[in-house]
């Protein structure tokens, strides 16, 4: 049996590696062409220390000196005696580049570009080579503009499928991109991506999850919910907040109440600045963070959207003394 290791280096790059059952992670990773740190592969030294995120696997032996039992039971890991019993997320501390990963490229080309909203534009890449594209729900790439040396960050909302993934891409006034995808771009144009990237990705749900997104900030959370419902869902609560600032810049409800239908512990919320909104929740996301949805800091608080949206949230959970369990949050600003 093979199962899927994502190796997360510490400058946000990740590499998926196939490990067979019967190996170990370093063994693997090193007969695909990356260096892991390692040393004397017989769990002695501790060089190949890495934390695993999630999945199941079993340690072989190793000493106390190289990795002790309290490090292992917060899951650190010996790659030179992990053997997986299921796919797995392991976080290696080095760079990428010290390991000597390139970053995967990939030429892709549009299939549909659409105009959802004033404010954000869907995007449509398909190609064959997609279908060697894997990532975690929540990760970006670095698409390169069409005509330019210039690449631009975005997350991917939704899972790959049929050799094709997609983008909520925010329409900046005068941006790069967007002045592309709204004047100029055709089906059949060639776009590369580099990644996948990032470190904010959908960590195995063990507790209540709240998801906060902010305009754009929407997408990877769509990637998470595409995943949740390929797994057949979660026995915790998940919601969703999604704040935007006019009516005319809600989008993709259509898969949000496709999610709902499909995953019976999912909510979500729409909340919108404008006083003259015909949502019922306006304002800002922090107006309606209710102590339900925070359980008492037994939650894991997933966060994507500008960074005055990432500072007035933790600032709130500071005000109302609530710790999460585990607060994972992504800043973005729109490039021009």
């Amino acid at each position: 049996m093979t199962f899927k290791i994502a190796l997360n280096f510490e400058d946000g790059v990740t590499r998926f590696i196939d490990c067979n059952a019967s190996e170990t992670v370093a063994d693997a990773a090193y007969r695909q062409g990356v260096n892991v740190p390692i040393d004397c592969r017989d769990g002695a030294c501790g060089a190949c220390k890495c934390k695993a995120e999630s999945g199941q696997y079993e340690l072989g032996f190793y000493i106390e000196d190289a990795m002790s039992e309290e490090e292992a039971r917060l899951g650190q890991v010996l790659t030179c005696q992990m053997f997986p019993k299921s796919d797995c997320v392991v976080n290696v501390p080095v760079s990428s580049e010290v390991c000597k990963i390139k970053q995967a490229t990939l030429t892709a080309t549009i299939e549909a570009v659409h105009q959802l909203s004033p404010s954000t534009i869907g995007l449509v890449l398909q190609g064959p080579s997609l279908n060697k594209l894997s990532f975690l729900p929540g990760q970006y790439a670095n698409l390169e503009v069409p005509g330019t040396p210039h690449t631009r960050a975005y997350s991917f909302s939704a899972m790959p499928r049929d050799d094709k993934v997609s983008f909520l891409i925010r329409n900046v006034p005068d941006g790069l991109m967007s002045g592309y995808l709204t004047g100029r771009a055709q089906p059949g144009d060639t776009i590369k991506l580099a990644g996948p990237i990032g470190s904010f990705y959908l960590r195995d749900v063990t507790r209540p999850v709240l998801m906060l997104a902010g305009g754009t900030g929407l997408a990877p959370f769509l990637a998470m919910l595409d995943k949740l419902t390929a797994q057949g869902g979660s026995v915790h609560p998940v919601h969703l907040i999604y704040g935007v600032n006019t009516d005319a810049d809600v989008v993709a409800l259509d898969r949000l109440d496709a999610f709902k239908a499909a995953l019976p512990n999912f909510s979500y919320a729409v909340c919108v600045v404008a006083d003259d909104s015909r949502w019922p929740k306006k304002g800002y996301v922090t107006h309606h963070l209710e102590p339900t949805q925070l359980h008492h800091g037994n939650v894991d608080i997933y966060l994507c959207g500008p960074p005055p949206m990432v500072e007035a949230v933790a600032s709130h959970l500071r005000e109302q003394a609530i710790e999460p369990a585990n607060f994972h949050y992504e800043k973005f600003a729109a490039s021009v």
